[in-house]
């Protein structure tokens, strides 16, 4: 008996879509049935994406260029979709930026564009589509954290900052919208192969000479774990059975031994 693929007749969002685990988290959705919104702020490698993902899966794709680190572009984001008709059924938050280094070495400006846009950015598109979700009794959320989440980490603080308002924002929510039909879920992975790895390996050779290849994860895995995670409702998510070791581990810990082993590793590493 032939079975419809999961998405049939619905539509994702997702965010940070031009490449690493946003491209591969389109892939995986578009795999599954489900119409796309592509949002990154570059429409180029959009479009391409969206003709391949079209292409290969039979489903409709449309690149949406957008700035979210800006105050008004989710509300203009949300207005756009509105006009062309186009629900939103899941929401994928995956845009964010990282910025490594001590905090003195960056200027003010530096830390205020990583908020707005991993955390700002993150809050006004749940601000824009979930309430719509609630509204209709159906609905998924994804919010792409980081193991960094889970503890404060030296040379990345503003980053893992960020990443905790993240997964604590996923985890009210997860409890607040039960019953509702909609769900949350936090994706926390570890270190990926992606765009953002690239660039803090170019900002420290030391960083780029020590990382063992065992420790960096596919954004092809961490999209699929993803994935699935969402369309379960899990809460939490941690890809790979070493990111989870080192979470439980960490979990454990006190806090004051925690920041001295994550600040004596950081130093070695920059």
């Amino acid at each position: 008996m032939h079975q419809d693929p999961p998405g049939r007749g619905q539509t994702v969002l997702i965010t940070g879509a031009s490449s690493g685990i946003g491209a591969a988290l389109a892939a995986c959705f578009a795999c599954g049935g489900f119409n796309l919104v592509l949002v990154s702020r570059r429409l180029a490698p959009l479009q391409a994406l969206a003709r391949t993902l079209a292409t290969e899966h039979g489903v409709r794709a449309w690149p949406e260029a957008a700035d979210l680190s800006q105050p008004d572009a989710p509300a203009g984001l949300a207005a756009r979709l509105r006009r062309a008709r186009r629900r939103i059924d899941v929401l994928v938050n995956n845009a964010g930026q990282l910025e490594q280094g001590g905090f003195v070495e960056h200027p003010a400006d530096a830390h205020r564009r990583l908020i707005d846009l991993n955390v700002s950015g993150l809050t006004g598109m749940l601000a824009q589509f979930v309430p719509a979700m609630v509204q209709r009794g159906q609905g998924r959320v994804l919010n792409v954290a980081s193991i960094a989440a889970f503890q404060p980490v030296p040379q990345l603080a503003v980053y893992a900052a960020t990443k905790a308002y993240v997964l604590s924002l996923t985890e009210s929510l997860s409890e607040e919208l039960k019953g509702t039909g909609v769900t949350a879920t936090a994706l926390c992975p570890g270190i990926t192969a992606t765009g953002m790895l690239e660039q803090a390996q170019q900002a420290s050779e030391a960083l780029s000479s020590r990382l063992p290849d065992f420790v960096v994860g596919s954004a092809e895995a961490v999209a699929q774990e993803g994935y699935e995670a969402c369309l379960a409702g899990e809460v939490i998510r941690v890809p790979g059975t070493l990111n989870l070791a080192a979470i439980l581990a960490g979990r454990a810990a006190p806090k004051w031994l925690l920041r001295r082993v994550s600040g004596a590793v950081m130093r070695r590493m920059t």
